[in-house]
């Protein structure tokens, strides 16, 4: 089992296992923190490279969003810096993120 066990962890990475393992031990805050640090990590060492690679080789690097999913991207910064910076949460919170999502979904989808 020990071996499937790490087997697991390179596919998907320590970062996701581990959160999922402190959800599953009702540890929602370590859960939350461990799934933002890699997802921060991952966005903030993976741009800058792109970023610098194609400087150094003259490539232009485009983004490729039009901008319907730029409005949908900066709103939901806004609403998860927003998220984030209140003590607590509520529902009301929650749904605007699952609205969001959904109307990302309807974007994809209406092409």
């Amino acid at each position: 089992i020990k071996a499937e066990v790490i087997a697991f962890d390179d596919l998907v990475g320590a970062g996701s296992v581990a959160a999922v393992r402190a959800a599953a031990g009702n540890q929602l805050q370590r859960s939350i923190n461990v799934s933002l640090g890699t997802a921060l990590s991952s966005i903030c060492l993976t741009i800058p490279a792109v970023l610098t690679i194609g400087f150094v080789t003259g490539q232009t690097i485009v983004l490729g969003l039009d901008p319907a999913n730029m409005v949908i991207l900066v709103l939901t910064l806004v609403v998860a810096m927003l998220t984030f910076a209140l003590e607590r949460t509520n529902v009301l919170l929650g749904a605007v993120h699952i609205l969001l999502f959904l109307a990302y979904l309807m974007l994809i989808f209406d092409r």
